[in-house]
């Protein structure tokens, strides 16, 4: 199949074997001659052999079967370069920000054929091809502006080895099995060193090949930058075999992620545990195992891998990254298996340790969900409406005896157990009203309401406690909104008739100068009264009230208007004579 042959050439790439890495993608080209992807791999694979006549072909080849294809673009200008047809590289740079304007490997690239190509065409005279590169405060410029290098500067080691070879560029010998070394000399002579990565899909962007220098123009000069040494030399056995184990490694792991991706999990299973035999330094194995149990629904199996990714990724100190994705795994999978709302703890706390390893919004979305779900299951595993009747029942009978504290306690427990029972909500209110706690008398008075638009007792809770508050005009409304469900009930008749008669004394300025000031006081603090004070209109209005009487009139006639006027008298704001 073309995807398995890809997916080996993919990790032969990886590992540094480009040689296989191009065999494997023929043959994928061989099953799939249309696929633009194959040919690009191949082109990247065949650059990095410094075969540019060949990676030119291919790459031409990607633009044909995939005009619109940035990457094409970016693998066309790195064989130009590679041929040093440094104009020719600008051009198919230019084409593929065409297309994608904002492709940071295409820029990249640009860039540097830019600078090549002017640099070639100034002809600049022949010298030592790395006594320049190390000279000046420029080199520490590039190796920080470079994101490949820019972490190895806070390491002593590489920090010292470059003053090193700074001072005595003759020494840099002494240092080019150090992989840091070779990057930053890629970085200073323009050479681009790949870094492998494990990734399932199409290669890495590669905007320029290793290369030499485009402002060099004698081969013989740049030949030894060009051309890579031979790493099985640098090597000692132990560490070869560690290399290849490692290399088959990442070729298990693209073959499991391709059966992942057709669903044949047991494959997948059974080559992400071949990539765990083979390499148990990298958990992303475990974690791909992991991902593959909880997809076919074997928790307990997910769970153990995940513990397994954590303590093994602890000892490697991985990237946290990984470890928080290993608990939100883990806590996916606890999730998955709760049937109560206490199994839903352990996989709260592990969301929580992931968020505290990774701020990742997937996991606190999560984190969010677990939560709202385990309360949920709370309300309904303590759902007993027989033992609700019950607490309310001893409720009632503790308020007759006027116990309003442990009334409170009764009615509590009762909507614990019935959250939707409005006699509760209702009792409670009449509780708190003895004690005073009016804002929370007021809170279960709207609760019986919104439960139960046509609960006549509601309203009449909620306009005793208005009334008690003062706000006599919020009061008649909720009295008069009650009756509309039950024009009948003397209960809210007496509240209507109660209201009135405070407004109607506001109205007269029956108030004691104490009264008064208190009312006034209260009336500022609300924000309906603050609203019409600060309305530049309704301030019109009360000067016209004040000065002229024909306006007043005009105005007496707006029932918007009016009833504004009236929630202000009634606030001892403002009093009609």
């Amino acid at each position: 199949m073309a995807e398995e042959a890809k997916a080996k050439g993919n990790a032969a790439f990886s590992a540094g074997d480009f040689s296989t890495a191009v065999r494997h993608f023929t043959e994928a080209i061989a099953l799939a001659p249309t696929n633009h992807v194959l040919y690009s791999n191949r082109s990247a694979a065949y650059a990095s052999l410094h075969q540019y006549s060949e990676a030119l072909a291919d790459a031409e080849k990607t633009v044909e079967l995939k005009t619109d294809w940035s990457k094409g673009y970016s693998r066309l200008g790195a064989a130009h370069v590679g041929l040093g047809h440094h104009e020719d590289a600008v051009a198919a740079y230019k084409k593929g920000l065409e297309y994608d304007p904002n492709n940071e490997g295409l820029k990249s690239g640009l860039t540097d054929a830019q600078v090549a190509a002017s640099r070639s065409r100034a002809a600049p005279p022949p010298g030592n091809p790395f006594g320049d590169a190390f000279s000046g405060p420029e080199m520490w410029a590039k190796l920080t502006a470079d994101p490949s290098t820019r972490a190895y500067l806070q390491q002593p080691d590489f920090v010292k080895m470059m003053q090193e070879i700074q001072k005595n560029p003759s020494s840099l010998n002494l240092y080019l099995k150090d992989q840091r070394v070779m990057q930053a000399l890629g970085v200073l002579l323009n050479v681009k060193f790949r870094t492998p990565t494990s990734e399932d899909t199409d290669m890495p962007e590669s905007s320029s090949p290793p290369r030499p220098p485009p402002e060099r123009k004698r081969p013989a000069e740049a030949e030894p930058v060009k051309e890579r040494a031979p790493e099985p030399m640098d090597l000692t056995e132990e560490e070869r075999e560690t290399k290849e184990r490692k290399a088959q490694a990442q070729l298990e792991k693209e073959l499991g992620n391709a059966a992942y991706k057709k669903k044949d999990f047991d494959t997948a299973i059974a080559h992400y545990t071949k990539a765990m035999e083979l390499d148990d330094d990298d958990i992303s194995y475990i974690l791909n195992r992991a991902a593959t149990h909880l997809e076919m629904g074997q928790f307990e199996e997910c769970i153990k891998d995940c513990d397994k990714a954590v303590e093994r990724g602890r000892e490697l100190r991985s990237d946290f990254k990984m470890i928080a994705k290993a608990l939100t795994r883990k806590g996916t999978a606890l999730v998955k298996m709760a049937k109560c709302s206490k199994d839903y703890e352990p996989a709260i706390e592990c969301f929580q340790k992931a968020l505290t390893e990774h701020r990742n919004p997937d996991t606190l979305k999560k984190l969010n969900d677990a939560e709202k779900a385990r309360k949920e299951l709370e309300q309904q595993e303590y759902f007993d409406p027989k033992l609700a009747d019950e607490e309310r029942e001893k409720g009632n009978e503790y308020f007759k005896e006027q116990k309003y504290p442990e009334a409170v306690k009764h009615y509590t427990e009762s909507l614990r157990r019935n959250p939707k029972d409005v006699k509760a909500y209702s009792n409670r209110a009449a509780c708190y009203t003895k004690l005073t706690a009016l804002p929370e008398a007021l809170k279960d008075a709207e609760k019986c309401i919104e439960l139960d638009p046509t609960f006549s007792k509601g309203y009449n809770r909620k306009g005793a406690v208005q009334f008690f508050m003062k706000e006599y005009d919020k009061a008649l409304e909720t009295y008069r909104e009650g009756l509309k469900h039950d024009p009948s009930n003397q209960e809210l008749l007496d509240g209507v008739r109660r209201c009135i008669e405070q407004i109607n004394k506001a109205s007269r300025g029956d108030f004691t100068p104490e009264e008064l000031k208190e009312r006034q006081a209260k009336g500022m603090q609300d924000p309906e009264i603050q609203n019409i004070l600060q309305d530049p209109v309704m301030r019109q209005v009360l000067v016209d009230f004040q000065e002229n009487p024909r306006a007043a009139q005009e105005h007496s006639k707006n029932p918007m208007v009016m009833n504004k006027i009236q929630k202000l008298v009634s606030a001892g704001i403002v009093q009609i004579r």
